[in-house]
């Protein structure tokens, strides 16, 4: 039985934000992927698309999770969701890989899974106005994307970045194959054997 990806959805949801990193996770077969929201009711994104999720939080079990994602939105900047700071807490104490990008790494400074913790964000800056407790600044890396103690943390100007990561972490492909991924989608570089 395969491991299950899980990408959180919500109203309101950076919908770009996970595209390539979900898609470079279903194409490789590794791993189930599965959508969770609040509740199985449908969510519409930010740019408009409607998702029934696959599962609510509720159904989203560490045993069979390889990894969770949160992706951003402006929801995250509101306020936070008790449920899913306890859910992340289970998920790390079991390993679970976790990403989030973008907003979502608010989430992640809330629930203390900062601390001591290289990890970013949009900016050291925002990190500390949306988070008034937030007091992790030796760990903060000025970077696009960052992994460390099994949480990818993210800009949301870094998703190829984050993407990466994510392959890197779940052995998508080899570093040589994941180089030439990055290279195409972040640079346009196309392998003279592709063309």
């Amino acid at each position: 039985m395969k491991s299950k990806a899980y990408l959180f959805v919500f109203d309101g949801l950076a919908d770009w934000e996970p595209a390539h990193a979900i898609c470079e996770i279903n194409k490789s077969g590794k791993f189930d992927v599965v959508t969770a929201g609040f509740s199985r009711q449908s969510v519409t994104t930010m740019a408009g698309l409607k998702l029934k999720p696959d599962a609510s939080l509720e159904d989203v079990n560490a045993a069979d999770a390889g990894f969770f994602m949160l992706p951003g939105g402006d929801m995250w900047q509101q306020r936070s969701f008790p449920e899913i700071e306890a859910l992340l807490h289970h998920l790390h104490e079991r390993q679970v890989l976790i990403g989030t990008i973008c907003a979502a790494t608010l989430e992640i400074a809330r629930a203390g899974l900062t601390r001591g913790t290289r990890h970013t964000s949009n900016s050291h800056a925002f990190l500390k106005a949306a988070v008034p407790d937030y007091n992790d600044d030796s760990f903060y890396v000025d970077e696009l994307a960052v992994t460390d103690r099994k949480i990818i943390t993210a800009s949301g100007l870094g998703s190829v970045e984050f993407a990466r990561e994510v392959i890197r972490q779940l052995d998508i492909y080899n570093e040589a194959d994941t180089a030439i991924w990055f290279d195409m989608f972040k640079r346009g570089l196309v392998p003279a054997n592709m063309t």
